[in-house]
Parts: C-alpha cells; structure tokens; sequence
C-alpha cells in the first residue's frame, strides 16, 4: 500500500518527459547544489542525450521556474479563492487547512528552497513566492488588530512551513505530522480573532 501511496500522491504535470525532467533535476539540486549541478548531469541521470533535454529546456532556470510554476499552481488558485471570501474566522480556517494541503505536493520544491536560500533570492521565482507569502499573510491577517494578533496569523503561516523540515525527522506518520502542524496554525489564528486576552 505504500507505494501505490507514493505513486497516487505524485502529481501528473503537463507531460511524463517534461514531470521526469523537473523531478530528475529536483533530485540533484537537492543532492548536489543548485550551483553545483549542470545541464549535462540532469541529461546523464534521466539516460538522454543534452540535445535531447535541451528540447525541453535551455537551462536550469528554465527547469526550475517551470518546477516553480507547478507546484505553486494549487498556491495561486487558493490565494485568488481566499481574496473573494469574506474576511471571517472560518475562511482563516479553510485558507490554512487548504493551504495544509498544498503544502504536501510542494514540499520538494520547498526543501529545495530551505537549502538554497542564496540561489532562490538570486533568481526572479524569490521574489515571486515572496509576493505570494504576502498576499497570504493578508488573507489570514487583520491589519487593524493587534500587534499581538497580526503576529499570530503571521505565525500560523510560519508553523505550517517549519513543520515541514522541523518534523521530518520526528516518528510518526507524515498524514498525522501534517493535521497537527495544522491543527497549531489554527489554534494561533483562532486566537488572534478572538482579540486581546485579558492575563
């Protein structure tokens, strides 16, 4: 069952050559180095000729921003939902638990930009998921709460992402890791709509 898992929870992108090239390449970023890794490696591990990639893709960029443009479909299509609904306790709520979800197919993407932080800021995909993680934040967030409270909702966002890496060395089953990170991010925002608590 768990590799029928595995297979069921990859996503099919444009084309079976096109998803084995971003995969293949994502693998070696993810080994290597985004600097590290050439053209030629990605064409030596998928067993085709650099003509043959090259086809596909000019360069990594190109590799990486489609990579990007892929996973960060499900992001886009939530942020553009969570724009049209009302500004409510229980679309804070839907807004994470959706975002919870998608955060599980981009996780590859998301390691890779963990450790290469450097490259990411370098190329035009930082400053895109940056405006992404701002339009989020001003989903989920009141700009005329509290100090306290805007931090929360900031932090819930913060949670979601940090329990991908903190809690993947941690036991347990991946499905139950993932509704408690969830389960926090909520708590937080739930809090912060509830306003000041008196100590």
């Amino acid at each position: 069952m768990g590799s029928t898992t595995m297979d069921g929870t990859k996503r099919h992108r444009r084309g079976d050559t096109h998803q084995r090239i971003q995969d293949v390449a994502l693998e070696l970023f993810a080994e290597q180095g985004y600097e590290k890794t050439s053209l030629r490696e990605i064409a030596e591990r998928l067993e085709v000729t650099k003509a043959a990639l090259y086809y596909h893709f000019k360069t990594k960029e190109e590799i990486l921003v489609s990579i990007f443009e892929d996973l960060t479909r499900p992001m886009d299509e939530l942020i553009e939902w969570g724009k049209a609904q009302p500004h409510t306790l229980g679309t804070k709520r839907e807004v994470l638990r959706r975002y919870s979800e998608a955060l599980v197919g981009a996780a590859p993407l998301f390691r890779f930009m963990q450790e290469n932080q450097a490259t990411i800021r370098e190329l035009s995909i930082g400053n895109e998921f940056k405006d992404r993680m701002l339009q989020m934040r001003d989903i989920i967030r009141d700009p005329d709460a509290s100090l306290t409270d805007q931090v929360r909702c900031v932090s819930a966002l913060f949670t979601m992402h940090a329990g991908m890496f903190v809690l993947q060395d941690v036991d347990g089953d991946a499905e139950e890791k993932r509704k408690a990170v969830l389960e926090v991010a909520i708590d937080l925002v739930t809090q912060a709509h509830a306003g000041p608590q008196v100590p």
